[in-house]
């Protein structure tokens, strides 16, 4: 995809949400010396539409700047979206950060209180894994959740307590259920994408995939096209 169609779809934030292709998650110690916004960059460049900046274990003002730094070098091409703290997303904003919104899980702020928070215009994605979880996203005002992120799939290092894994029929089966579209995440790589895609998964998360990748943006070439094709 073209930069300057990539540009264009980043107006439409919420639109390009509901159909995310492959989407990066960031990790700071996988990105390693590179840097998270490097990779970022390398990762939108090959076709990425969609970066969460996910930072654990960093201070508020430490999360704060990469956030921007990120931003700064996915510029208009990609969305870009902070994990589980609304107000770094909110800072971020407010100091004119090209931000689009926020993810967060199932213990952090409520659906409702984040979209309140950020807006009508923002992106609102949530975490979601049981029929419960699903059964709460349907008792929710229409337009509070754009998109849940499902998994995992398969099991994964970067999220040591995940529930058990979905495996793709199981994410199959979630997402035919689920009142809004599902990006499947946890352990995926690039011979999973194809079959997510025919499963129903709207987008389909990594971290591992392109993070230790040696080359980040040929990674992220191949996981568009698996996508893709």
């Amino acid at each position: 995809m073209s930069a300057g169609v990539q540009s264009g779809l980043v107006r439409r934030p919420r639109a390009l949400a509901r159909n995310t292709g492959i989407y990066l998650v960031t990790d700071t110690k996988q990105c390693g010396d590179r840097g998270v916004a490097a990779v970022a960059a390398a990762a939108v460049a090959g076709g990425v539409r969609t970066v969460q900046v996910r930072e654990k274990h960093a201070s508020a003002a430490d999360f704060f700047e990469l956030v921007l730094a990120v931003a700064d070098a996915v510029g208009n091409r990609a969305l870009v979206l902070v994990d589980d703290r609304v107000d770094i997303y909110l800072a971020a904003r407010a100091a004119g950060a090209r931000v689009h919104g926020v993810h967060v899980g199932q213990s952090d702020l409520a659906a409702t209180a984040v979209r309140a928070l950020v807006g009508p215009d923002a992106v609102v994605g949530l975490t979601a894994n049981t029929p419960a979880h699903l059964d709460a996203v349907r008792s929710l005002a229409p337009g509070t959740v754009d998109y849940l992120g499902a998994g995992v799939i398969h099991p994964t290092s970067t999220k040591p307590d995940h529930p058990a894994p979905l495996g793709v029929h199981g994410f199959r089966a979630f997402a035919s259920a689920a009142p809004v579209p599902s990006v499947a995440i946890g352990g995926i790589g690039l011979p999973d994408i194809r079959g997510l895609r025919a499963a129903g998964a709207s987008g389909a998360a990594v971290v591992s995939a392109i993070c230790t990748a040696v080359d980040p943006q040929r990674s992220a070439e191949e996981l568009v096209a698996a996508w893709e094709g």
